[in-house]
């Protein structure tokens, strides 16, 4: 591909991870083998930033995911210093079911000058649309949103019926639907997701698995205009998500749109 197409557009991550480099090797190995797919690097800060940098990027939506209550201030810490570190970042903390004190983990995120939340039902182990889940969006409604991870066909936690019901207890609740709305459950997510108010759509982790033209399908019935590029590294390198991403042919508005301004529109970036 000719590199020269990388400063044609102002892109944003909307979807990538960074672990504290004590424990990022670990981290990135054991996301490696819940989903069987190697990594394509580690997931550090300095990574992330080197792979964004051959396409351009200007901003990165970061984040991670506490695995037990215990982890959520420490990682909430983690992420808003990595963002005073680096101003291309954009922080996203995390809660968990079993905190005991959801509001003052929202309160936390909030005092890190972050900006979402960042959830993973499979990994946390929490139905999306549970009671427990419930408390989370009630705290988060109408004040920040929340990135979900979507779908995995092992797992009914994360099952786009669930995020559906989510949407429709928790209206004002901005929802962005990671891969877009239901990693290896595209057929699913689009029946249950699609001509939702308040719910955005990513497309990483999903370019590598299903072919363009269901992508272009799926990203034309959620709405061009609903849709953000996103890498979720360290799964994908930005190249390779990049030039997935160009091989579907939308037009030049379309490509500004998903790789930039939706994402400024629906955080007023």
């Amino acid at each position: 591909m000719d590199k020269e197409i990388y400063g044609r557009y102002e892109i944003i991550d909307a979807h990538s991870h960074i672990f504290p480099e004590k424990i990022a090797e670990t981290a990135t190995v054991s996301i490696g083998h819940f989903y069987d797919i190697p990594m394509d690097s580690c997931g550090i800060s300095d990574k992330l930033l080197e792979s964004g940098r051959k396409i351009n990027v200007k901003r990165y939506l970061v984040c991670s995911t506490a695995t037990t209550a215990h982890q959520i201030s420490a990682i909430n810490t983690f992420i808003g210093k990595e963002c005073e570190l680096h101003p291309e970042f954009y922080g996203f903390g995390t809660t968990h079911t079993d905190s005991e004190n959801i509001e003052a983990d929202i309160e936390q995120i909030k005092s890190l000058g972050l900006h979402g939340v960042k959830l993973h039902p499979d990994f946390q182990k929490f139905n999306a649309d549970s009671p427990e889940a419930f408390r989370i969006y009630e705290q988060m409604e109408g004040v920040m949103p929340v990135l979900i991870h979507c779908g995995d066909a092992r797992y009914d936690y994360s099952h786009p019926e669930r995020i559906a019901n989510i949407h429709k207890n928790f209206p004002g609740l901005t929802i962005f639907a990671a891969h877009l709305g239901g990693y290896q459950q595209w057929d699913i997510a689009e029946n249950y997701l699609t001509g939702l108010d308040n719910v955005w759509f990513d497309i990483s982790s999903s370019l590598a698995f299903i072919s363009p033209e269901k992508a272009v399908h799926m990203i034309k019935k959620y709405g061009v205009e609903r849709c953000f590029f996103g890498s979720d590294f360290p799964m994908w390198n930005h190249e390779e998500e990049f030039e997935r991403f160009l091989a579907l042919g939308f037009t030049e508005d379309e490509n500004r749109r998903i790789l930039a301004e939706n994402f400024k529109e629906a955080t007023g970036l």
